[in-house]
């Protein structure tokens, strides 16, 4: 039963890696070209950081809960139902700190998308205003 469970929850970490990877390559181009001035790039810089080392620790429990799956049917075959059913609650926790570690870094990956919102955000968002500066340019 958990077998299928931790199979699905590592492809999805993996696809969640693969695109933070592809964003932190994009975030390398975009900062050699601005030459670190951009404090929203710091930190994103620093949010990315932490997610990928969530996300190792996101696979690390992941696998963890599954090779105690594995040694549980092991020791379900050689009949030791005691040591079978410690070993399926020890793949449980695993399995437990695996999808914490993936709530928080779901959380932190909100944090990030409003780095890059706050980063293209207008800096005067008043519409009133830029109508005055438009009418303001085209008089002088």
């Amino acid at each position: 039963m958990l077998f299928p469970a931790i199979s699905l929850i590592m492809l999805a970490y993996t696809n969640r890696f693969l695109a933070l990877a592809s964003l932190v390559r994009n975030l390398h181009e975009k900062y050699t070209v601005e030459k670190n001035e951009n404090r929203a790039l710091h930190n994103q810089i620093k949010n990315l950081r932490y997610r990928l080392r969530l996300i190792k620790n996101m696979q690390a429990f992941g696998i963890c809960s599954f090779i105690s799956c594995i040694f549980c049917m092991f020791f379900i075959y050689l009949e030791k139902e005691v040591v079978a059913e410690i070993l399926f609650a020890i793949s449980l926790l695993f399995f437990i700190a695996s999808l914490f570690l993936s709530l928080i870094e779901i959380q932190l990956s909100t944090k990030a998308l409003e780095f890059a919102l706050s980063d293209m955000e207008l800096k005067d968002a008043s519409l009133v205003q830029y109508i005055k500066n438009k009418f303001d340019k085209d008089i002088k």
